[in-house]
């Protein structure tokens, strides 16, 4: 289920009373501060899902706000400013915000980019991550995000999970594209013990589910990435990249398709993309690159088409 927990960072108190009236209108649990540092305690206090940071604040800036949260949390982080220069926008990403709104703002819009951020792929209860520690209960969460979560592969020859020969899922009627770990698909799955029917739930066999490409493995459950052997500490908007692209294998994903799909619409439905939500993408493949460690000269993993946009070096594979 769904944590509506947010966090305001702003020192102007009119304008923060504001956001916490909105964001209270939309069912979240609002907690407020005026300065830099009290927002990062309040992050790291209430493990919220969405933290809106304002840029100038007296003791420290929003982007270091949003380095100190990226250091222990993977809420949603939404930057708002009146800086309207490009590389404000940039300087932004780069520090770890999912979205740069400038003031004014309109407050249905600002709702909308948020509501549309809640609906991504990802574990519920996660914040903070803890590698390994909750292993026993992302199972629910998918199930109330999958009508979005979900992405049709592009890639035809991308092998679909086959579920276990005991699951009692019939052969070939796995769900489009990689979707094996289905929590109503979990009960089926036989406890290790035999005549222990109630350990089931808690087995999480398809936990370990996860889509591979020459030592990359992305689990979309935990919401963790290992790159050659490594954790790599991604942000939901990374993760979010990441996963699409893997699932589309060599099939080229536009910028205008990328940028659609972070906002939470269907990549392929044609609506308008802005040139800055298309370099916003840039940034964050950019960003995702240097954590991987993967050189855009020399890619092992994400390939550059020029002038179109982004796909992956491989064919990956789905593992269950």
């Amino acid at each position: 289920m769904e944590r509506r927990v947010a966090v305001v960072v702003e020192d102007d108190a009119d304008i923060r009373g504001l956001m916490a009236e909105l964001l209270g209108q939309s069912g979240f649990t609002v907690h407020q501060a005026g300065t830099g540092a009290a927002g990062v305690a309040a992050v790291r206090e209430h493990a919220p899902a969405v933290v809106t940071v304002d840029l100038g604040l007296p003791d420290f800036d929003g982007y270091e706000v949003t380095r100190q949260v990226r250091r222990f949390s993977d809420a949603y982080v939404v930057m708002l400013t009146a800086r309207t220069e490009e590389i404000d926008t940039l300087l932004g990403l780069e520090a770890g915000a999912d979205d740069y709104v400038t003031k004014p703002f309109r407050p249905r819009e600002l709702r909308a980019r948020i509501e549309a951020m809640l609906r991504r792929p990802r574990t519920s209860g996660s914040l903070p991550v803890v590698p390994g520690a909750a292993a026993a209960e992302p199972a629910a969460a998918p199930a109330a995000d999958a009508p979005d979560a979900t992405l049709e592969p592009a890639d035809s020859a991308a092998p679909a999970p086959v579920p276990p020969p005991s699951s009692g899922v019939p052969a070939g009627s796995a769900p489009s594209g990689w979707s094996a770990p289905v929590p109503a698909q979990t009960p089926a799955v036989p406890s290790p013990l035999p005549g222990s029917a109630a350990p089931a739930p808690h087995a999480e066999p398809a936990v370990d589910a996860r889509l591979e490409l020459d030592g990359l493995a992305l689990y979309p459950q935990l919401h963790r990435v290992d790159a050659a052997g490594r954790e790599v500490p991604l942000t939901p908007t990374e993760f979010l990249l990441l996963e699409t692209l893997l699932r589309s294998g060599q099939v080229v994903r536009s910028k205008a398709q990328l940028a659609r799909t972070v906002r939470g619409d269907d990549a392929d439905a044609g609506t308008y993309v802005p040139k800055a939500d298309e370099r916003s993408v840039e940034v964050h493949v950019g960003n995702l690159r240097r954590k991987l460690a993967d050189d855009p000269n020399e890619p092992r993993w994400i390939q550059t088409v020029r002038g179109v946009g982004y796909r992956m070096a491989g064919r990956p594979v789905a593992v269950s």
